[in-house]
């Protein structure tokens, strides 16, 4: 279950990253809304974060919670802000993903 709230909370960070990038094109009203549900999804991620990390490692949940992060980020970026999507971004970004499906392979949780 900590794992599937892990992932969760990952997802909420892909949320607040989101949230940075709407609101860095905005101006006004609309703006504070955008950073009102940064806040937002940021509480909610690390609520969730400290509540896997009861029970999991904090070395391989941070990581893991990251890496959910940063690929979601990325994704993000080239699917909604229209970032390039070049070969050696995806190349890492696969990197990063066999990286987190390896840390938790080998958790002894």
């Amino acid at each position: 279950m900590n794992w599937i709230i892990l992932v969760i909370a990952g997802l909420f960070e892909v949320a607040f990253a989101f949230c940075l990038g709407k609101a860095k094109g905005t101006s006004g009203n609309e703006m504070y809304l955008w950073y009102a549900g940064f806040l937002v999804t940021l509480i909610i991620s690390m609520g969730l974060l400290v509540k896997a990390t009861q029970s999991l490692p904090i070395g391989t949940a941070y990581a893991v919670w990251t890496g959910i992060g940063a690929v979601g980020t990325v994704l993000v970026g080239i699917f909604i802000f229209k970032e390039p999507a070049t070969f050696l971004r995806i190349l890492f970004l696969t990197t990063l993903i066999a990286s987190i499906v390896g840390l938790k392979a080998v958790s002894s949780h």
